[in-house]
């Protein structure tokens, strides 16, 4: 397998991360979690065969320190205008039109790394997405060199990818596709088995989840 994927993961600040996850674990603690499931995404996206680089565009310096003990190339979002902005600068600016480049979530705590290397080979050949769980998000979009990314995340972003030409990427891929946005994400994730990041931190709470290592 070649090894020529730039992948790009945007990380907001923790303080302001995952406001519809609250609730699912003590408010204190509630950064963490955030944290963890980061830190089991960039664990996964690193161990894939097609991934040469992590790269990843945050102002948060406890995520940038995190991920980058793992590996990954933390740069600022200097554009600071959401995320799609965020992407498009990591891809485009940053790694450049010149490479195969993958934008995803930074929630997949479920995440394998043959999961995503199936998905990357699938994007071979053109701009291509891959639809979240529920159907109507967008946990990854892909691009070959030469191509903008032109990212459509928000609500209805799969749709909106699909009617910008994006090629919908079919596979099961189902730690993949399940990102973490409510407390019931939170458990459909443990059924999968999570990573160690996010075990660790639940298991620390007293949680009993059987959780399998994505790294």
């Amino acid at each position: 397998m070649v090894r020529d994927w730039t992948a790009v993961m945007p990380v907001k600040r923790l303080g302001a991360a995952k406001s519809r996850l609250r609730g699912a674990v003590p408010a204190a603690r509630h950064g963490e979690l955030a944290l963890a499931m980061v830190r089991d995404t960039a664990a996964a996206v690193l161990a894939a065969p097609a991934v040469a680089e992590l790269l990843v565009v945050t102002d948060d310096p406890v995520a940038g320190a995190a991920v980058a003990a793992l590996g990954a190339r933390v740069v600022p979002d200097r554009p600071d205008a959401g995320l799609n902005e965020a992407m498009r600068y990591g891809a485009d600016e940053v790694a450049g039109l010149s490479r195969h480049r993958a934008v995803l979530a930074g929630d997949l705590p479920a995440l394998r790394p043959e999961q995503l290397d199936a998905a990357l080979a699938a994007a071979r050949g053109g701009r291509g997405f891959v639809a979240d769980a529920a159907g109507s998000g967008t946990v990854l979009l892909a691009v070959g060199p030469g191509e903008p990314l032109d990212p459509r995340f928000g609500i209805g972003s799969a749709a909106a990818h699909a009617a910008s030409g994006a090629r919908p990427l079919e596979g099961e891929w189902p730690g993949l596709r399940q990102d973490v946005d409510t407390p019931a994400d939170l458990a459909t994730v443990l059924g999968l088995g999570a990573g160690r990041h996010t075990c660790e931190l639940l298991r620390d709470l007293g949680l009993k989840v059987a959780c399998v290592s994505a790294a």
